[in-house]
């Protein structure tokens, strides 16, 4: 990413930052572009899936999602082969919300990760249905 380019990266505040950059590393590829290192900061961190970006952080129990009833964000994660990334999460301790499947013209499943945030995992169809 360049200094000269407009983005939007959402960013997450979980309960443990370390967990979340394992869960996110195995269940999406996940690698870490930039990390804050300091004494007291916990993990703040910026991830990357595929040049896709997203932001980490811990946060005090206010934070927590999962104190609210769940996340009032849901991400949607585009990717060629959402049945086996799906997969991959859900193998990485990520909970089935629903599975993947074709509607909308999408190929799309949802599900709920460790930290109580819901992604969505899919691609357009191509071409569309009619």
């Amino acid at each position: 990413m360049t200094a000269d380019r407009t983005s939007l990266a959402p960013w997450l505040t979980v309960t443990d930052g370390e967990a979340a950059l394992r869960f996110y590393g195995e269940a999406f590829g996940a690698s870490v572009v930039y990390r804050l290192e300091g004494a007291g900061a916990g993990v703040v961190a910026r991830l990357s899936v595929a040049g896709a970006e997203f932001w980490i952080s811990d946060g005090a129990a206010g934070g927590d999602p999962s104190v609210l009833g769940g996340g009032s964000v849901r991400m949607i994660l585009t990717v060629p082969d959402p049945d086996a990334a799906y997969a991959r999460a859900i193998d990485a301790g990520a909970r089935a919300v629903f599975p993947v499947g074709e509607g909308h013209g999408w190929r799309l499943g949802r599900l709920t990760d460790p930290f109580g945030l819901d992604w969505e995992i899919g691609r357009p169809l191509d071409p569309p249905p009619a």
